[in-house]
C-alpha cells in the first residue's frame, strides 16, 4: 500500500518502554529515493531533542492510534549519538548510529527487508562497523564517504521545471510502506493549471539543483495537463499506478 508522507508526520515512535517523541520530517536518500530516518521530536523527557531512526527497528503500525512501535528502549534513544538534524547529516554519522544499534547498514551493498506493517525488523548480529568500512563506507583517501541524505521537509516547496516552463512546486512524496520507497513527487501545479496536483515519478528527473531549490524533469506541460487524474483524497492503487507508468513510459 502507498502512503503520503505528510500524512505519517506527528505519528508517535513508541519504544518497549515508553513513548519516544512524535515524528517530525523524514531524511531520504536522492540516490535511490529510499527514506533511511524517521526524524523524531522527542519532547520533554530528553529536552526536545531530536533523534533518528531508522525504518528497520518499527515492528508495526498502529494505524488507529497513529503509532510506530519500535525494538528499541528509551535508554538505547536516550545513549544514541547527538546528532544535530539541523545540520547535513554526515555518513561518519551514520556510521555512528550503526555502531550504536543493531542496524543492517543500507549502504555498499547492505539489506534489510520489511516496512511499514511488518513485525521483527530489527536485525541482530549485524557486520562489525569495520566490515562496513571495508564494504566501501570510506573513499579512497580514507574518509567517510559523502552520504546523500535529504530533509523532506526542505525539499517541499522546491520548484518543478520541464522541458518547456515552470509547473509548480513539490506538495509531498508518496511511499510505498512496504519499502519505504519513494515513487511518486505530488506537484501542487499553481496557477498555471489551477485545482490540479499530479504524480511525477522520480525516475522523470532529469536534474536536481539544491542551490537553487529547483527539479527538472523529462516532460512537457502538455503531457502534465493531460496526465491521468490524481485524486488526493484516495490511495493510489496499483492500477492507478500502471496507467500513470504506461502515460509516461517510464516504469518504476
Amino acid at each position: 500500500m502507498k502512503r503520503n508522507l505528510k500524512s505519517l508526520i506527528g505519528f508517535t515512535m513508541g519504544a518497549t518502554d515508553g513513548e519516544i517523541g512524535k515524528v517530525r520530517d523524514f531524511y531520504f536518500d536522492d540516490q535511490d529515493w529510499t527514506v533511511r530516518y524517521l526524524v523524531v521530536e522527542t519532547g520533554g523527557w530528553l529536552s526536545g531533542r531530536k533523534v533518528l531512526i531508522a525504518p528497520q527497528a518499527i515492528s508495526g503500525t498502529n494505524w488507529q492510534n497513529d503509532v510506530f512501535p519500535v525494538n528499541l528502549t528509551k535508554n538505547q534513544v536516550e545513549n544514541s549519538p547527538d546528532i544535530d538534524t539541523e545540520q547535513t547529516v554526515s555518513r561518519q554519522h551514520e556510521i555512528e548510529l550503526y555502531k550504536h544499534y543493531p542496524w543492517t547498514h543500507y549502504w555498499a551493498g547492505g539489506l534489510w527487508a520489511g516496512g511499514i506493517g511488518t513485525t521483527g525488523m530489527m536485525v541482530g548480529g549485524t557486520e562489525p562497523v569495520e566490515d562496513h568500512i571495508e564494504a566501501g563506507d570510506l573513499d579512497e583517501a580514507g574518509k567517510p564517504r559523502v552520504s546523500h541524505l535529504r530533509s523532506y521537509a526542505n525539499i517541499k516547496g522546491y520548484m518543478i521545471h520541464e522541458t518547456d516552463g515552470n509547473i509548480g512546486e513539490v506538495e509531498d512524496f508518496i511511499i510505498e510502506e512496504n519499502s519505504w520507497k519513494i515513487v511518486f513527487l505530488v506537484v501542487d501545479t499553481g496557477t498555471w493549471l489551477p485545482g490540479k496536483k499530479v504524480l511525477l515519478s522520480p525516475n522523470l528527473i532529469r536534474n536536481m539543483d539544491w542551490v537553487t531549490s529547483t527539479v527538472t524533469v523529462n516532460a512537457s506541460k502538455e503531457q502534465i495537463r493531460h496526465s491521468p487524474e490524481y485524486d488526493p483524497g484516495k490511495l493510489v492503487s496499483d492500477d492507478y499506478q500502471r496507467k500513470l507508468d504506461d502515460y509516461y513510459q517510464t516504469p518504476v
